[in-house]
């Protein structure tokens, strides 16, 4: 077994209080799978600049500087992330979404709405 112990002790990690960490099911569970690196990027960015509920106001031009990217990357990977149910968007807004197992997504999504679905559809074609 090995024994992990810290290379820097004096800088071990500590989730803060407030908000803003990266769920290690992000990996086990295989919620980036298909998504490209900018999609991982974004979900990152995202992640460090939600509030606690997972909502952030950032706007398209400013993630899209903040990341390099053009409108058009952008877009794709934010439908990257919908698609792979961890964020959903309503312009101006996105949600960082909590981590389901594939089961529980694949049952979501099937409850979701013709009209949500229509509606996000509808949004994401618009940017």
């Amino acid at each position: 077994m090995i024994v992990k112990k810290p290379i820097l002790s004096g800088r071990v990690r500590r989730i803060p209080g407030s908000f803003s960490w990266v769920d290690h099911r992000l990996v086990r569970d295989r919620h980036l799978d298909g998504c490209s690196h900018a999609a991982a990027a974004l979900y990152l960015f995202l992640v460090c600049v939600a509030d606690r509920e997972g909502l952030s106001y950032y706007s398209d031009e400013t993630l899209a500087a903040k990341l390099g990217m053009e409108a058009g990357l952008l877009a794709q990977a934010r439908s990257e992330l919908i698609r792979n149910d961890i964020v959903a968007w309503r312009r101006p807004m996105y949600q960082v979404l909590s981590l389901e197992p594939a089961t529980e997504r694949r049952a979501s999504r099937a409850a979701m709405s013709l009209g949500d679905i229509l509606r996000q559809a509808g949004e994401a074609a618009h940017d």
